[in-house]
């Protein structure tokens, strides 16, 4: 089946939704599919353009008027799609529901071409903070007056949550994959290794709730005590400025440490990938997942995070619900609320037993990309129709 994997954004080598979208693509050519990934992203003279593959299909300019454009023309994906016989159209969310994006995906439908559209996380309306500025604030008032519509010109929408309908419309319910070829395995963890590394990896944001960690730190550090076990915790990642003074969701990274005087119990590395990302990852023997779903409404999601760090065969914690996860025995559960962490709990987790990571890699073996991203494409097509 020919199939248009469209976003409405461009790559980072550093951000994790990239490489996703990248082993979505990889996992739906697995299964046999002839994909073709749409992208929006500048060209090396500075001109917004769409891409197919690496090759302009269309080149917006430069300027507002350009800017203006790329959110509302999609004729040339709409006769690309035409043109190559593109039977399934799968669209990532950026919250950019419009009528022109309705009226581009109702023409899709008039010509027989199937579309869904993946919502990476629902709901999402209390992420958008009034620490946004008005650009960003206006295309989200835009987006919620057109979702309901544009829902309704999709044949379901894909979803990481367990809602069995978004905005009307019926859900396909998945979880987010892996991709065990990229993802370099953890090597064989020392017993009571000291000091104690652990590691958050996340494009930081209130949710990720790190601060209830540093907090945790503070309080483990001002326990008395004759011997404490050194705990360094790593962050990779990009930090706005926002999470290290603070802002009205959390409390600054920069504050807590300096009220507890962790300057050399807290490291941030910055975004990082490849092998330097993976250095990192070495020295530490425990993973940190989110701690702050609940502070944007989320009680039940399926984190792409968790999963690669399943993958990568590392210990973890977290405080949502993850049915993949929750009785896992390398997975420690952090209450959903504002209280510190407690280290000592971490600790004695990691203590608890000798870890394997070929063990934990082999548990999210049926989470593959090349799993899920079928269960979609079965979802709209029957298995009799895709045979035929």
């Amino acid at each position: 089946m020919k199939i248009l994997f469209l976003v409405y954004h461009g790559f980072s080598d550093y951000s994790g939704i990239s490489k996703k979208i990248h082993y979505q693509v990889k996992g739906l050519r697995e299964n046999g599919h002839d994909v073709r990934l749409c992208y929006y992203a500048f060209s090396p003279e500075g001109h917004r353009c769409r891409y197919i593959d690496g090759q302009v299909i269309q080149d917006y300019g430069k300027g507002r008027l350009a800017a203006v454009r790329q959110r509302i023309d999609y004729r040339c994906v709409y006769d690309y799609c035409l043109r190559e016989g593109i039977a399934f159209v799968y669209a990532r969310s950026f919250h950019n529901a419009n009528p022109f994006l309705i009226r581009f995906f109702r023409r899709l439908r008039s010509k027989g071409i199937v579309a869904v559209t993946e919502i990476p996380t629902y709901p999402y309306d209390s992420e958008y903070t009034h620490d946004y500025g008005w650009s960003v604030r206006l295309g989200v008032f835009i987006n919620k007056q057109y979702r309901q519509q544009l829902a309704q010109t999709m044949s379901a929408i894909v979803t990481f949550s367990d809602e069995q309908e978004i905005f009307g419309q019926q859900t396909i319910r998945i979880s987010n994959g892996v991709d065990m070829d990229s993802t370099p395995l953890h090597p064989a963890f020392p017993q009571l290794s000291n000091p104690l590394h652990l590691i958050g990896v996340a494009e930081v944001h209130y949710w990720h709730g790190f601060d209830r960690l540093i907090a945790g730190l503070g309080a483990y550090y001002q326990q008395p005590s004759k011997v404490k076990r050194d705990v360094i915790f790593h962050i990779v990642g990009g930090v706005d400025e926002t999470y290290m003074i603070g802002n009205s969701k959390q409390i600054g990274f920069q504050t807590l440490i300096d009220r507890y005087d962790l300057k050399d119990k807290v490291i941030f590395h910055g975004a990082l990938f490849g092998a330097e990302l993976d250095d990192v990852f070495n020295q530490c023997q425990f993973a940190i997942g989110s701690l702050g779903r609940h502070r944007s409404g989320i009680t039940r999601i399926k984190t792409l995070k968790n999963r690669e760090y399943a993958t990568r065969g590392i210990p973890f914690i977290y405080s949502e619900q993850d049915e993949d996860f929750d009785h896992q025995s390398y997975v420690l559960k952090a209450p959903a609320d504002e209280s510190p962490i407690n280290i000592c709990d971490i600790i004695d987790f990691v203590d608890s037993q000798s870890w394997n990571p070929t063990v934990i890699r082999h548990s999210v073996d049926h989470l593959s990309w090349k799993v899920q991203m079928q269960k979609v494409v079965e979802s709209v097509f029957p298995t009799h129709q895709l045979k035929e």
